[in-house]
């Protein structure tokens, strides 16, 4: 197999567009959860501890979140089809890609500093840009076109 038809593959699996999600954001995650024959969705609201492989079909981001007590971490796929939206609440300001180092803290040492920032430009999709679709019959004709000339 080469690489370009991997290439292809994968790019086909992308979707279309991705909120920029960065290390320290706290994000509400929607995802779809199968329980029998049903789908329901269920949000996950917590800090972003490491963003993994940005550019690619395969990009994942870590989310930790304390509940009664105990940390609760959940990787999640961005291209992923059961991953509804990914919405981010607050921007922190961080000077790392992976914090790790939140693990061992707990209560205000735990707290990062919030950054000012647009939630409503963030959390919007960019527009989708749609190639002009031509019908097969004014496709031929074109390659006639051309061929003649």
């Amino acid at each position: 197999m080469s690489f370009e038809l991997l290439k292809m593959v994968g790019d086909a699996q992308k979707k279309k567009a991705v909120i920029d999600v960065r290390s320290g954001d706290t994000v509400r995650v929607s995802q779809k959860i199968k329980e029998g024959d049903k789908f329901r969705i269920q949000v996950f609201e917590g800090t972003v501890i490491r963003v993994d492989r940005k550019a690619s079909h395969t990009e994942r981001i870590v989310v930790r979140k304390v509940t009664s007590g105990v940390g609760v971490e959940k990787s999640f796929l961005m291209h992923s089809p059961l991953v509804e939206k990914v919405e981010i609440v607050r921007r922190g300001k961080v000077r790392r890609n992976n914090l790790r180092y939140l693990r061992e803290r707990s209560g205000k040492s735990a707290r990062l500093t919030q950054k000012d920032f647009d939630r409503h430009a963030v959390n919007e999709l960019p527009a989708e840009e749609e190639a002009p679709v031509e019908a097969p019959a004014e496709a031929a004709e074109a390659t006639e076109e051309k061929a003649e000339a």
